[in-house]
């Protein structure tokens, strides 16, 4: 479970460091930074898969990324004694990422390349230094890996920090080229987590999304993002998974409703059987409502649970009624893996918030800052540079 989630330098979140439960409701008001925080999470899953840089890249390069108030906000200006302006700069330029789970932490400090306007490719970013540590916050002691410029050293058996990698590209991440079983375990284990966690964000229910359509099937113990392998995703549900779970969340939802499995010539089908109904619906004839609804069943109930599962306002297109549904089953995937929800909706809200192992932030803006309310910021070091 990840303990701690630490983010500065990137769009409104000039510096913020939280503690994560096993399940974690973020709230606040639109334009507070629910999406930044959502995004940056993204980003540090992107490393582990070596997508950081095209990421950034898709968002308009580090320029567009970057925190773009002041480095510091003076108490004149937080009182509006004077108007918000540039200061004489005293840290270099920087987007930092990191967290740390149960076993390791890890971060990351991204900033300006040395060659900026002499390449083509000068918008993007560099890696300046990256950082794995055991505990929940880095020092001198705790380092297992560390990268510093092309050079990555491990900490090896006999306590010694020795090289393993002395020319990797400032556009590398060491999580992706230092990672091996003899010299990198430790990255290793922690890149693959990474891979692991999952992301939900806005799934498509309009006439042409791939979760309409019949598609090939083969067993599917997790939804794919785009939610084009649902009914495959559902079966392997039924066959591996838990059956009754299912049973009860589509009825919790649509009470005396429930759904079958066809296959034609390979090509799986959701039909919904609904009280009252002659025949069953086809996924073409449902509602966007029900459709995402059943999307979500897909990806809560999974076989294979995550270690990280990150929901991006599940509740978009959902009838008010299926919004307790929704956060009952958003607790039952809590008892097997770590749940982020970003949600503005006051129904999901509240049934969350009441859970004990839930724990909310509230998110405002302040001079274009992002700030946390509820929790304490725990102990957190970044990365030096060289």
């Amino acid at each position: 479970m990840i303990l701690t989630l630490a983010v500065a330098g990137y769009r409104s979140l000039r510096d913020v460091v939280i503690p994560l439960e096993k399940i974690t409701l973020i709230t606040g008001a639109n334009g507070s930074g629910k999406s930044s925080l959502y995004r940056s999470i993204r980003l540090l899953a992107d490393i582990a898969q070596g997508r950081a840089i095209a990421s950034l890249a898709r968002e308009g390069g580090l320029q567009s990324t970057l925190w773009a108030g002041p480095e510091q906000f003076s108490k004149a200006m937080r009182k509006g004694e004077v108007p918000v302006q540039g200061t004489v700069r005293n840290k270099v330029v920087s987007l930092k990422l990191g967290f740390a789970d149960e076993d390791y932490g890890y971060a990351i400090d991204m900033g300006l390349p040395a060659d900026a306007g002499r390449s083509y490719f000068s918008m993007d970013p560099e890696i300046k230094s990256e950082a794995l540590w055991a505990g929940e916050a880095l020092s001198r002691s705790n380092e297992i890996a560390g990268r510093s410029g092309p050079m990555v050293r491990v900490l090896n058996d006999r306590g010694q920090r020795m090289p393993v990698v002395q020319n990797l590209a400032r556009y590398d991440s060491m999580m992706t080229h230092a990672a091996d079983p003899k010299d990198g375990l430790e990255l290793l284990v922690l890149r693959e987590r990474m891979r692991a966690w999952r992301f939900y964000d806005h799934f498509r229910t309009d006439s042409d999304a791939p979760a309409r359509a019949p598609k090939i099937g083969t067993r599917t113990p997790v939804l794919s993002s785009d939610g084009s392998d649902l009914a495959a995703a559902l079966r392997t549900i039924y066959e591996i998974g838990d059956e009754a779970a299912l049973a009860e969340a589509v009825d919790d939802a649509f009470p005396g409703a429930r759904i079958e499995i066809v296959v034609n010539d390979g090509y799986f089908e959701v039909l919904m059987h609904q009280k009252g109904l002659l025949r069953p619906l086809r996924t073409g004839e449902l509602s966007d409502g029900t459709l995402r609804y059943l999307l979500l069943i897909a990806a809560l109930l999974s076989p294979r649970p995550a270690p990280l599962l990150v929901l991006n306002e599940p509740e978009t297109s959902l009838h008010p009624a299926l919004l307790e549904p929704l956060a009952r089953l958003i607790e039952r995937a809590g008892r097997e893996t770590q749940v982020i929800v970003v949600s503005h909706a006051k129904p999901l809200i509240e049934v969350l918030a009441n859970n004990r192992c839930c724990v909310r932030y509230e998110l405002r803006k302040d001079l274009g800052e992002t700030l946390v309310e509820g929790g304490d910021a725990p102990k957190w070091t970044w990365p030096k540079r060289s």
